[in-house]
């Protein structure tokens, strides 16, 4: 979107849920150094959901003067006289000099996520950034989802989600996400090649006013397979999802050799790129913005943002990590929440001139 027509925009009714993530990991300290930007804070209002004693203490370590206002999480709303609220979850005990994973972080950061979820699905917020949580926390807790991705989408009722990343010029979405690198084809099918190339489409037009998005996809094997040389995935499995996408107006074309496809992307040649299994897609990412990458989850009818790092535990508590991958998830954030709200009222304004006429 573009920064004046956003500026002009987005008012002071836009909110962005912001979740402290894992406790005992750098959520609390990455949020406190975020948000303390009053460059951040003038985009729009804040709710951070997580434990405001945390908070504090990072802010202490930080030397940062607390600029929030403490509420109740119980009583959630958005008619509050700050920029940013903490919706405080003072009955979950914290010890703030834990930094590993453990049953009652995983419980906490849990019940942050859920309820940001809801909120934003009562339109209570926006947009949520979700700050680093810990996988083994949330096991601990007895957590049924493994990440936030996959309770983002069952909180949501969505069939599909897909993993987003942005980085600089780099738009990216993954057609197959955790997986061994000797297990990607055992699951790899038109259908999961397919998938992405759909929601990276609709998510460039909702989410970055991208009319006619054109998508440039990975091959698989070295030199896209060299007409089967090299492996046959490229014509049985890759060229047909593409087809397929074509077929209902997708704008996308490949298989191409990964080798050239992200470059090429890099330089502005394609709006989004589909890579085929995780390192394909997050070594590029990581090298073009290792600081200030965003991680997307799209597929669900809510935005979704977060830094593209974990809770590294090792450093937490020690007021040395780098905000710059939070501010860059809320100023993203901020970002999509506007112009889907501009694309919003724009279908407004045009049902309206239709029914005029």
């Amino acid at each position: 979107m573009d920064k004046n027509n956003r500026n002009n925009f987005l008012t002071d009714d836009l909110a962005i849920g912001v979740t402290m993530g894992d406790p005992g990991g750098i959520g609390p300290e990455i949020v406190v150094k975020a948000l303390a930007d009053p460059l951040i804070r003038r985009q729009a209002r804040f709710i951070i959901f997580g434990s405001e004693e945390q908070l504090e203490y990072a802010a202490d370590a930080a030397e940062i003067e607390p600029y929030w206002l403490r509420h109740q999480h119980e009583k959630l709303s958005t008619d509050y006289p700050r920029r940013v609220v903490v919706a405080d979850y003072d009955e979950y005990p914290l010890a703030s000099w834990i930094h590993r994973p453990n049953k009652i972080a995983g419980e906490a950061s849990i019940r942050f996520c859920l309820d940001a979820i809801d909120a934003a699905r009562d339109e209570i917020i926006d947009a949520v950034v979700t700050a680093p949580i810990s996988k083994s926390s949330w096991k601990l807790a007895g957590c049924k989802w493994p990440g936030h991705t996959e309770m983002f989408a069952h909180r949501c009722k969505s069939g599909r989600k897909v993993m987003m990343f942005v980085a600089g010029p780099l738009k990216m979405a993954l057609a197959t996400i955790h997986e061994a690198l000797f297990d990607v084809r055992n699951k790899f099918t038109i259908g999961c090649v397919f998938e992405p190339i759909d929601l990276l489409n609709t998510a460039l037009k909702d989410y970055f006013d991208i009319k006619n998005p054109h998508i440039g996809v990975a091959a698989l094997n070295p030199h896209a397979g060299e007409n089967g040389q090299f492996g046959d995935e490229e014509i049985r499995i890759i060229s047909p999802a593409i087809l397929m996408a074509q077929e209902v107006g997708i704008n996308c074309t490949g298989p191409y050799p990964a080798d050239t496809l992200f470059v090429r992307a890099a330089d502005g040649e394609f709006d989004g790129v589909v890579a085929m299994y995780h390192d394909q897609g997050l070594i590029p990412v990581k090298l073009l913005a290792f600081n200030e990458a965003v991680n997307v989850t799209i597929g669900i009818p809510i935005i979704r943002t977060s830094p593209c790092h974990g809770t590294a535990f090792d450093i937490a508590g020690r007021s040395v990590a780098n905000p710059a991958s939070m501010k860059a998830a809320i100023l993203l954030a901020v970002d999509m929440a506007g112009t889907r709200r501009l694309r919003t009222a724009r279908v407004k304004s045009q049902n309206a001139d239709q029914k005029a006429h």
